[in-house]
């Protein structure tokens, strides 16, 4: 019988390269994100590209209510979840004091509040099972504070560190926790966030695509890899934090932070 993975934030980027993954690895898949046409579309080409089972379901994930509801959804569809893919997650620019604080808390929503709540739902039948795969998408700012993005870095922050702890908690399980931490990728991203093609995220050899993000983070994941960091640059930066205090940390961030912006302008 065929896996069942939930992907969310599947409808582009990293979790549609992820969705493609798994179905070429002949998984059944949920797929969750806003955009219910590009949905619709990813689920009808990958079934008949593969012959799996593909339900897309539309929601909004930054709303509190929307972890029960996917909860609901898998509920009415009898369908139980073997593979996790928490990978929504939107970011802010700009200095917190000016930003709007209804964004702020959608993005804490999303990012920490329904990747938990989803996770609770999930991992208990993945652990009465004893078989289950969980990857929290996080990202090479958890492992710093970051000026201009201050919600976002610390969410990210929290995704780290909750997955490094469920990955010690599932030992001897057959449940995994994955956490996936890449640095700058090719995908709607930085649009959402306004944070422009600027600065550092105008060097090609910065940017990473989607893709290969996804295959790494898929690898690590089925070898039950505790953390993966895509690329060799991107895991330079993330372990030279700990060469320094975190108050050099945020000030590097800072700097590259205003550099972004100046381009911008």
């Amino acid at each position: 019988m065929a896996d069942t993975a939930l992907v969310t934030g599947a409808s582009g980027g990293i979790g549609e390269e992820f969705a493609k993954l798994l179905a070429s690895k002949g998984c059944d898949l949920v797929l969750a994100a806003r955009s219910g046409d590009k949905l619709s579309r990813l689920a009808e080409s990958l079934m008949a590209a593969h012959k799996i089972r593909a339900e897309a379901l539309p929601i909004d994930l930054s709303t509190a209510s929307s972890a029960a509801q996917v909860q609901a959804f898998l509920e009415s569809k009898s369908l139980s979840v073997d593979i996790l893919v928490n990978n929504a997650g939107f970011a802010t620019f700009g200095p917190f004091a000016e930003s709007d604080l209804d964004t702020e808390l959608a993005q804490i929503q999303l990012n920490i509040t329904t990747l938990t709540q989803l996770t609770r739902f999930l991992l208990p039948p993945m652990i009465r099972r004893g078989k289950g795969r969980i990857l929290n998408v996080a990202s090479t700012a958890a492992f710093q504070p970051g000026p201009m993005m201050a919600v976002y870095y610390a969410t990210k922050a929290y995704v780290l560190s909750f997955s490094e702890a469920l990955a010690n908690e599932l030992k001897g399980t057959g449940v995994t926790s994955t956490c996936l931490c890449p640095g700058p990728t090719t995908t709607g991203f930085n649009e959402r966030a306004k944070l422009g093609t600027g600065g550092m995220l105008s060097k090609k050899s910065v940017m990473m695509d989607a893709a290969t993000v996804a295959r790494r983070g898929y690898d690590g994941m089925m070898k039950g890899r505790r953390l993966v960091i895509p690329g060799l640059l991107n895991k330079v930066l993330a372990h030279s934090t700990r060469m320094g205090t975190r108050g050099l940390s945020a000030s590097i961030v800072r700097r590259i932070m205003d550099g972004i912006r100046a381009a911008k302008t």
